[in-house]
């Protein structure tokens, strides 16, 4: 017989298999082959709606793409779930999905991220204090609550007042700080930014407009002179109460890599930043008396949420 003659009856057999196959009809050279493709079709059924599309033809695991992994699930609780199930099989991998969980969905559960299943984690990687930062800003940026819960955990996170009060003992560790850009300068291609601190509180609102008050800075203010302040409109709301934030009396300079064209004035933002130490404002001396102000290396910032989570 030619090897022409045995590849068709190999096809031939094949496709008599398939029939079988499709048919329900039983054919006794095609049982096992009927039998495999029964059991894969039922392995594909078993697997959730949400998983199905990361099984491969051969019954292997794709690699999803962490910023498409939070897409798959309808809220960021599940997304968290299903990502700590990841762990048992790889902490790389589930790690980059809770990542994208936190940049996917707007994830406020920081009682999740801080418990025994991700706080290693949390503490080893390089990231780790960015994605707590922006968990933080989704939740509101309620900074001094939040960091008594990072502390209970003992995340290295702190704020600007343990920074100023001591700050040999905090250089060079993270601070998070909720502030707006009063002012910046540019020294080559590095922007230096005036960073007033803000704190977020609540007030009783209505159907008025409410009136804002928002600093302004002479242009001497990299020299320590004065500032003065103003009020404009606000927008009317009517919620009961409203999330505003005020100013805590503390400043700082914050440094960045190169300028940005995003991280500008008149917003509040949620910043983490390293702290670098103090330094004493432009034509002071070097007494213990010269005002001097905290200066931050900052890494990240997030635009907190309206909605805050107490």
């Amino acid at each position: 017989m030619s090897p022409l003659r045995k590849l068709s009856k190999s096809a031939a057999r094949s496709a008599a298999a398939l029939v079988c196959a499709l048919t329900a009809v039983g054919c006794a050279s095609s049982n096992s082959h009927s039998h495999l493709l029964q059991q894969e079709d039922e392995r594909l059924l078993s697997v959730p709606p949400e998983r199905s599309a990361s099984v491969a033809r051969r019954g292997t695991v794709q690699r999803v793409a962490p910023e498409a992994y939070a897409s798959s699930f309808p809220s960021s609780v599940r997304c968290e779930r299903e990502a700590r199930r990841l762990q048992s099989a790889s902490r790389d991998e589930a790690w980059a999905a809770l990542t994208s969980c936190v940049e996917g969905t707007r994830f406020i559960e920081l009682d999740s991220l801080l418990s025994d299943a991700w706080i290693r984690e949390l503490l080893v990687r390089p990231e780790g204090a960015r994605l707590v930062a922006q968990v933080v800003a989704q939740r509101g940026g309620n900074v001094e609550g939040e960091l008594r819960l990072l502390h209970a955990r003992k995340v290295p996170i702190f704020g600007l007042p343990a920074a100023i009060s001591q700050p040999d003992t905090y250089k060079g560790r993270y601070v998070l700080l909720r502030a707006q850009v009063a002012d910046v300068r540019t020294e080559g291609e590095k922007p230096t930014f005036w960073l007033v601190e803000k704190r977020l509180g609540s007030e009783e609102g209505g159907a008025s407009p409410r009136l804002t008050e928002v600093s302004s800075r002479r242009s001497g203010w990299w020299s320590g002179s004065g500032s003065s302040s103003e009020q404009e409109p606000g927008s009317a709301t009517g919620q009961r109460f409203d999330n505003v934030s005020s100013e805590t009396g503390r400043e700082a300079l914050g440094r960045l890599a190169q300028p940005d064209p995003f991280f500008v004035s008149g917003k509040d933002f949620l910043v983490l930043a390293r702290f670098d130490g103090m330094r004493a404002t432009s034509g002071g001396g070097d007494d213990e008396e010269t005002p001097r102000l905290p200066v931050l290396s900052i890494v990240s910032y997030f635009i907190p949420h309206p909605l805050a989570v107490y």
